[in-house]
């Protein structure tokens, strides 16, 4: 049997990292860096952040759509969802917690001009407000710190009891001058554990994986 939401958009919905039962979807883009690079152009529209509940069938719109506000993507964890909806005009970033129908609430709010919108978003294991770029990590809730890559390929994936969990890939034996992989080839994932100053602590061969219920995993 084919189920249908209680409302149908047409949009492209993604399940939410962490959580089996919710999914979401955005009216526009949900990369706050957009909403930066619009003021250039008479500001933003806005959009819409719907949250999909896989179990009733509901569809939850926390906000109406309101000019020059954008929402970044939901995570799961602890039982509540949570996302950021940056306000140009008010010129803050808010971190919510949500749960649908039941509870809305502010946990935090940064200053849109302390922050670099640019893939900013929230990490787990718990919450954590972050950027990351090519060169460079930082992070501004609820720990303060900073550091650079060891190479442009590495990002941060999760931080867990005080350590900052990072993933690369290597390619071994691969030809830059023809532009074709060699006879031994090797292409795989490495994850780094770094500490808050971004201190290697450990390295070795995997990938970071998070299932459905929220846990991570080295595979």
């Amino acid at each position: 049997m084919i189920k249908r939401f209680e409302k149908t958009y047409g949009r492209y919905v993604l399940n939410v990292n962490g959580s089996d039962r919710y999914a979401y979807s955005h009216s526009d883009s949900s990369d706050l860096y957009d909403l930066k690079e619009w003021q250039e152009y008479g500001g933003y529209q806005g959009s819409i952040i719907m949250i999909y509940d896989l179990l009733t069938g509901k569809v939850y719109e926390p906000f109406a759509k309101k000019k020059n506000v954008m929402y970044g993507n939901p995570i799961f964890v602890d039982g509540y969802l949570y996302f950021l909806k940056a306000d140009y005009d008010e010129k803050e970033v808010f971190l919510y917690k949500c749960l649908p129908e039941t509870l809305l609430e502010v946990v935090t709010t940064l200053n849109i001009s302390e922050v670099n919108l640019y893939n900013l978003c929230i990490c787990g294991e718990k919450v954590n407000i972050i950027h990351q770029d090519l060169n460079e990590f930082k992070s501004y809730y609820p720990d303060k710190f900073s550091f650079k890559f060891e190479d442009e390929h590495e990002s941060v994936f999760a931080i867990s009891d005080g350590k900052v969990y990072c993933e690369t890939w290597v390619e071994e034996d691969w030809d830059d001058e023809n532009n074709r992989a060699g006879d031994n080839y090797k292409f795989y994932n490495m994850v780094r554990v770094r500490d808050f100053n971004g201190n290697l602590i450990s390295e070795e061969i995997g990938a970071i994986h998070q299932a459905m219920d929220g846990t991570y995993w080295i595979v």
